[in-house]
Order: structure tokens, then sequence, then C-alpha cells
């Protein structure tokens, strides 16, 4: 199917304002609640703590204006596979998106390890990320386990037809913005906290691995917005109303990181956020007290579901669009008549998510495998930017959208994001080959997949 083909029959409907919330939505995740005391470790004191999260803002800013020019002068449903495909070659854009199909799982269940840990520290007060008292872990209430029957409690209740609502998961999203709000206003409200006397979970101080260090950490939080991409096809204006409702979404979410963060450091100190994996709650119940810290935990967790809940009923829809293209075989696209349940598309991302958090077990390696094949995969849609300015594509329509900047910018963004990449590479080594064997891993399947379409062309 040619490019120009793929979303001609959608209807654009969404405005500016609804496609700055999706933004919003996609980008706020879980990874605010914990990832804080990973990049507290990594960096030190107040200002380079703040600095980092700046940093990341400002790069994702890029990054976000990078992907909505492309959105802008290549509007198609299908995002980075047809973008990919068209601008450089099927194969890069099936491995592509063979990779993210396998780390979707991946990213699910980190998000489940986080809702995990925050379960626990309701459950059993006091307890920290990895740091449970030993009569907890002997009942096997580690984050791991609790983690693993979600998803398969999850993914059993999907295969039986029931479906959130949508109204559900707009709900949990605003959820968070308010918790994030609720949270910064009740940390900055307080008094400073003399570092190193906060009360905090458990953990060493600050060390200094580096910046790259950081900023993966950083960036997983900031992800998201470069699947706004996919909307081209449904936004109105598209040319103009795509990159100015990314650029608002991102600018919002800045703001609101930049502020829980110096809620975190202003209430426990940089040292305390460092030693706080679960550090929201940590903030909860210095300016709240117990109930507070309760609530937000619960809260946490509540979040966390429904985000693995929502990709539980989204990424096997992906798989039976692909296999309907024949991207992947077509027993991942098979429906239940009856439920709408999607079976073997639930079997198998069932398995994408569990393999790696058993192996894992931890968010930590969860994080550096999934960080460097998104870090791989968003530099090379990114360098679709070059090849479209160079044929000229959208230069003559009304409206395209161009960042300015160019070429500086969009490379200062591509060089940030394999930096990312090469520092999972140095310091996690295991987790970044990781990565690329699930890449080889899709070549056969390629190849495959292609002689069966040249076979059924033949016939």
């Amino acid at each position: 199917m040619p490019p120009e083909a793929a979303g001609s029959s959608l209807q654009p409907r969404l405005s500016t304002f609804d496609t700055s919330m999706v933004v919003v939505s996609l980008v706020i995740g879980i990874g605010i609640f914990r990832t804080p005391s990973i990049v507290a470790r990594t960096t030190g004191g107040t200002v380079a703590f703040l600095l980092a999260w700046a940093a990341g803002a400002l790069v994702s800013l890029v990054g976000a204006l990078v992907f909505a020019e492309i959105g802008s002068r290549y509007p198609r449903a299908g995002g980075f596979y047809k973008v990919v495909a068209h601008c450089w070659h099927p194969m890069p854009a099936f491995l592509l998106n063979w990779s993210q199909v396998l780390m979707q799982g991946a990213g699910a269940a980190g998000v489940a390890v986080i809702g995990s840990e925050y379960l626990l520290r309701l459950l059993v007060p006091g307890a920290a990320a990895g740091a449970l008292p030993a009569a907890a872990a002997a009942r096997g209430s580690t984050p791991v386990v609790v983690a693993a029957v979600l998803i398969g409690g999850l993914v059993a209740l999907n295969a039986v037809g029931i479906r959130a609502g949508a109204r559900t998961q707009n709900l949990l999203s605003l959820g968070k913005v308010v918790l994030i709000g609720a949270l910064a206003a009740a940390g900055l409200a307080m008094a400073p906290a003399p570092d190193g006397t906060a009360a905090a979970s458990t953990g060493a101080g600050p060390a200094g691995p580096g910046w790259f260090a950081a900023l993966v950490a950083v960036f997983y939080t900031y992800g998201g917005y470069q699947n706004t991409m996919n909307l081209a096809g449904d936004v109105r204006s598209t040319r103009r109303g795509l990159p100015r409702a990314i650029g608002f979404g991102m600018l919002l979410v800045a703001a609101l990181y930049l502020l829980i963060n110096a809620a975190y450091v202003k209430a426990l100190g940089p040292r305390g956020v460092a030693a706080s994996p679960l550090v929201a709650a940590d903030l909860a119940r210095a300016a709240l007290g117990p109930l507070g810290e309760r609530f937000v935990s619960l809260a946490i967790f509540l979040s966390a579901a429904g985000f693995v809940n929502a990709t539980i009923l989204h990424v096997p829809r992906s798989y039976l669009a692909m296999a309907q293209d024949r991207l992947l075989p077509r027993a991942l696209g098979r429906l239940d008549a009856t439920t709408q349940a999607q079976r073997p598309g639930l079997a198998f991302f069932a398995v994408t998510a569990l393999v790696p958090l058993l192996f894992l077990g931890s968010f930590e390696r969860l994080l550096g495998y999934v960080m460097f094949t998104d870090a791989v995969s968003l530099a090379v849609v990114a360098s679709c930017l070059f090849v479209l300015r160079r044929r000229g594509e959208g230069d003559r329509a009304e409206g395209t959208w161009t960042m300015s900047g160019y070429p500086w910018l969009p490379l200062f963004f591509i060089g940030v994001v394999l930096g990312i990449a090469g520092d999972v590479l140095v310091r996690q080594t295991p987790l970044a080959v990781a990565g690329m064997a699930v890449v080889a891993a899709g070549v056969p399947l390629y190849v495959l997949m292609r002689r069966s379409l040249s076979g059924e062309a033949e016939a």
C-alpha cells in the first residue's frame, strides 16, 4: 500500500487543545514517582539535580519539534513504520516496529513494578523498593512477583472480553496531573529539609556516573510525546495545529516535572531524594503524614494499573493491524467473534512483558533494557526529517510548518539520544546486547513474511 493511501479515510477531528491533552497524557506516566531517586544519585546536589530535569525538558522539546515537523510534512496514519519505510527502506521500518512491539511489554512491566513497589509500601508501612522486611519477602511479596500477578491478572481479564472504558483511562490520566500538582504544592509549602536528615527509606548518597546516566532516567520520564506523530491524520489543521499542540503540551509537562522535583528536593533534601526510591510516598509522609503517604501510594498503584491495562488494550490491536498488513503472523491478529478478545495477541504480549520482568528483576534493569532500543529508534525516526527536507516533501503544501534551527537542533537531538544509548551500552552492556538481539530476531521474521507475500502474489 502506498503511504498516501494510509489513513486517507480518516476524518480529522482533534483540535489543537485536544492534541495537547493527548501529549500530556502520553508523557505523564508513573516514572516521575520513581526515577527522581536515580537522577539524584547520579547528579549529586540540588542544582545539578534540577539542571538534569531542565536539560531533559529542553532536549525533549527539541525532539518534540522534530517529530512535529515530520508529522507536518508526512501526516500519515502508521507513524514510525510508514515514515521510516518511506524515507529509508521497509526492512529498517519493520525492525523498528518489531523492537517497539516487544519493548512495549517490557515498558508496561517497568510501570507494573513501580505500582507494585508503592502497593507494598501501603501494605508494609516503611518498606522501600528492594528493602522489604524479611517476613514480607518470605511470603513472596516482592515487587516483581506482585507486578507479574498484576500483569497476568489484567491479561486474563482482557482475554475474557473485559474492556476498561476510555472515560476511566482519561480520569486516571487527569488524576496523575492533579496528584503531581497537589504533591508539588504541599512540598513547596514546607520548610526546607536539612540535606541528609529527611526521613527517607534506604540507600546510599549521591554518586556520579555522569550526566548521561541521569538522562537515561530523565528521558524515560519525558518519553511518549513522539507517539503523537501517529495522530497527524486525526488533527485538524495538521500542518499548523500539530506543532503548536506538541509544543504547548511539552511545556506544560516540563513545568509540572520541574515543580514536583523542586518539591522533592525542598522537602527531603538531595540526599533524601537519592535515598528514596518511592520518593512520592516519602514526600507525602513528610508533608501530609501517614494518611497522606497511604493515599498517595494507593493512587500511584491505581494509576500504574490503569496504564498497564491501557497498554494491554491497545498493543495487541497494533499486532492486529500489522498482521492484516502481513507484517506479523496472522495468528496474532485472530479475534474471538463473540467477545472481541484477541487471545493469541494477549498471550504474546504477556510473554513480552513477563519474560523481561522475571529475568531482569528490577525497575532499574528494565529501564536500561527499554531505553537503549528506544533511544536508537528515536534517532532513526528523527533522521527522516533530513530525508523529507532534502526531497522537498511538504514544501509546497499550504501551511507546512518548519522548525527553526535546522539542521543543528535535529542533529543535537539525535546526538543526545545516541549518547544515551551509548551510556547504556558502556555501563549496562548485557542489557544493550539484549536490545540488539531483539532487533536482530526480527530479521528472519521479516524475510519470512516477505517470502510469504511473494508466494501469495505469485499464486
